[in-house]
């Protein structure tokens, strides 16, 4: 039964009731009937505003399960990226770069201390060679620093890939100044040796000329 036949015989009721009271309770027999629409009405307009509010409700929690979910698995993702893989760890390079780090610094050293008792060398010309190899040597330990990063958990959030990439690219410029150094203290050396040898020659004309 829909609204307006009850409102129609709400209002044949009350007429058949209230036969004798005159005109104001007819008007309130209206008033009446008025109200009840208007209560009819709020109800189906709350009864609608509550399905509105449960579909936006639920739309919003699917949106923010979704999300959540989303972030969750984006976390996830990152902290696997934080961890080193045991097939970095034990990555064979690792050690290289150690050990050419190693062979870098005790071969500038020898090198150094072999130039500097040689005599053929000027304390400006030291100074110059002290300046390559404290270069090479900064260079060499700042590579140390990045492969720590690289291989820590925790730091760097990289895949096993990038990880291994970023390594080998590590060990071909540690293995790039420790060729770089060899070179130089080859063509240093020979300068050395060259310059030994005019010196003996210097002396050997002196002596044979008796100007000693």
């Amino acid at each position: 039964m829909n609204m307006k036949k009850t409102s129609c015989i709400l209002a044949l009721l009350l007429s058949m009731l209230l036969p004798m009271h005159g005109k104001a309770q007819s008007d309130e027999a209206q008033q009446l009937l008025l109200n009840v629409e208007k209560l009819a009405q709020l109800k189906s307009i709350l009864s609608d505003m509550e399905k509105g509010y449960e579909i936006v409700y639920k739309g919003y929690g699917t949106i923010r399960d979704i999300s959540e979910g989303s972030f969750s698995l984006h976390e996830t993702f990152l902290d696997q990226l934080l961890a080193v893989s045991p097939a970095v760890r034990c990555y064979k390079r690792i050690a290289d770069i150690i050990l050419l780090q190693r062979r870098l610094v005790s071969e500038y050293k020898s090198a150094y201390n072999r130039f500097r008792r040689s005599g053929t060398f000027s304390p400006a010309e030291l100074d110059y060679l002290a300046a390559v190899y404290a270069s090479l040597l900064k260079e060499s330990l700042r590579h140390l620093d990045e492969l720590t990063l690289v291989i820590t958990a925790g730091e760097l959030r990289m895949n096993d890939e990038e990880r291994l990439e970023a390594i080998d690219r590590l060990f071909a410029e540690m293995e790039d100044k420790l060729v770089f150094l060899r070179h130089f203290n080859r063509q240093t050396s020979l300068l050395s040796l060259q310059r030994l040898r005019e010196q003996h020659e210097t002396d050997a004309l002196e002596k044979l000329h008796g100007l000693n």
